[in-house]
């Protein structure tokens, strides 16, 4: 089968550093979208984190209480004390310095947060965790091969990584769509692309110029396997979630809800190393 080549749909002239441009003493855009971002999830999380994500996640990780669980991406930290209060000794990762602050002073001096890319070759180098948790901050990452070139690396033998996304088939920024049948009285999804690899900007508050803009990263399942495999990550379970969201009464909230129903809002992907394969499977890589 003919593979397609991964692309870039075009962004707005002069194009801002994006959040893995970290650079020493200067903001990503991250940074400066930290307030925003905190307002929708807050201290304890949205009603998405709480209610599917959070509960979802800790369930993939599978481990029992005392075990080691970095929260990639952690932001301002709220899956780490969900973590926290299960009994679990957790560590957070992020590139927003803000976002990280946030995290600090929310949580207990037990948790430890590190500053850094995540695809810092460098970064945490001698520690080991019985799982990684990546909530819905793969989309965000520009480079996710040296991100899960980390996480093989960071993971104990029979360690465990749960990485959730927003749905790649039917959650793609600009390229996906509600639309409603009349005849059939149902929503449906509109997909416009998806086989390509795509960079979309996304305008985040307090910007309001056009070239001002945080990043999400498009790709294909075909992209996240293959990346995974390439950094000794094998799939061994994955789930696909939908919203927990319902209509109010009204002529449509019958197709409405029967359509989040049928199509995913998120997919959460475990993986765990090669080596804890079976000969078999290594075998035939």
């Amino acid at each position: 089968m003919k593979k397609r080549k991964a692309s870039l749909s075009r962004a707005p002239s002069k194009p801002r550093k994006s959040p893995r441009d970290k650079r020493a003493g200067q903001p990503t855009l991250w940074d400066q979208a930290s307030r925003w971002y905190d307002s929708l999830v807050g201290t304890g999380g949205s009603d998405y984190h709480r209610n599917i994500l959070m509960p979802g996640a800790f369930r993939l990780l599978d481990v029992k209480p005392g075990r080691r669980i970095l929260d990639l991406a952690c932001g301002q930290g709220v899956f780490s004390r969900f973590l926290l209060q299960k009994k679990m000794k957790p560590e957070g990762i992020d590139s927003s310095e803000e976002l990280l602050r946030f995290a600090h002073s929310r949580s207990k001096e037990s948790i430890r947060y590190h500053v850094g890319d995540a695809a810092d070759p460098g970064l945490l180098k001698g520690r080991r965790f019985d799982g990684i948790v990546c909530l819905l901050a793969a989309q965000n990452m520009e480079a996710i091969e040296p991100v899960l070139r980390n996480v093989s690396r960071w993971l104990k033998p029979g360690g465990k990584f749960v990485m959730v996304i927003t749905h790649p088939c039917f959650r793609i920024p600009r390229q996906a769509h509600w639309g409603w049948d009349e005849e059939k009285k149902t929503e449906y999804r509109r997909v416009d692309r998806y086989a390509d690899e795509m960079r979309i900007p996304i305008v985040t508050p307090p910007f309001v110029d056009p070239n001002n803009y945080t990043w999400t990263y498009h790709r294909p399942l075909q992209s996240y396997f293959e990346a995974l495999l390439k950094t000794g990550l094998c799939v061994d379970l994955l789930e696909e979630w939908v919203s927990d969201k319902e209509s109010g009464p009204g002529k449509r909230s019958r197709g409405e809800n029967r359509a989040r129903k049928e199509i995913p809002l998120f997919m959460a992907i475990r993986a765990v190393p090669l080596a804890a394969t079976s000969p078999e499977l290594r075998k035939g890589q």
